[in-house]
């Protein structure tokens, strides 16, 4: 008998990069698999100030989620990811597409007003990586905005354990509980690069939430919640 694939739908292996290539024409469906990231960056956008002829990274910007929100705010959005097939969507959508790794960007120092790190922080294996290149990137002054899921047990449950099961809200496999990320830690360490972090915990409304899953919505809002246990939002900028 041919040994099952750990790749098979009953054993999805944890944060597979080749996820986000083999499921690339979801990127952009408002009800595809991919839905939450659309949700997460309109409740990122809120949280970016409109500039003039200021320049935005957005670490990890897949198919470029961030770029309806940003239109007409004074931005030039550079996107790096390390999807080829994601970075050809955002590019699609007007982002200045990189091909790189979060923890070795291929932009220069203090190059960017804003970064912005989505829904990466529990993907990378190396969080101090991470945010030191992050942090450098930006320019004194600049703004950090970061969503990420908290590395609780509340949270692997809710996240992995119960959200990865409902149909069209999360991808099986998507995440690897040892990834997710420990306040505290990111906290010190964008602090050790300069950038003191303000945290909030978000989700998702639940009367949106009901309404798109039974087909009557498009969207759903994200509402701030009194614990970060779960899934949060941390911005701060970097010391002068």
């Amino acid at each position: 008998m041919r040994r099952q694939s750990e790749s098979s739908p009953r054993r999805p292996v944890p944060n597979d990069p080749g996820l986000y290539e083999r499921l690339a024409g979801e990127w952009w469906r408002p009800r595809g698999v991919f839905a939450m990231l659309h949700w997460l960056a309109a409740a990122r956008a809120e949280l970016i100030p409109p500039a003039r002829g200021a320049v935005l990274v957005d670490l990890g910007c897949g198919a470029g989620l961030l770029a309806p929100h940003l239109e007409g705010r004074g931005y030039a959005h550079v996107g790096v990811d390390r999807s080829a097939a994601a970075l050809r969507q955002a590019a699609s959508h007007g982002v200045h597409s990189v091909l790189g790794d979060v923890c070795a960007v291929p932009l220069a120092d203090g190059c960017a007003d804003v970064v912005v790190a989505g829904e990466i922080l529990e993907h990378v294996p190396d969080l101090a990586g991470a945010v030191a290149e992050a942090c450098r990137l930006l320019r004194p002054g600049g703004l950090l905005v970061v969503d990420t899921l908290a590395a609780t047990m509340l949270c692997r449950w809710l996240a992995i354990g119960l959200a990865e099961r409902i149909p069209r809200y999360a991808v099986r496999g998507v995440h690897d509980p040892a990834l997710l990320v420990d306040r505290d830690a990111l906290v010190a360490e964008c602090a050790r690069h300069g950038v003191e972090l303000t945290l909030r915990g978000i989700r998702p409304s639940v009367a949106d939430f009901l309404r798109w899953a039974a087909g009557r919505g498009e969207s759903v809002r994200m509402l701030p919640v009194a614990t970060t246990a779960v899934l949060f939002q941390a911005w701060g900028r970097k010391r002068v």
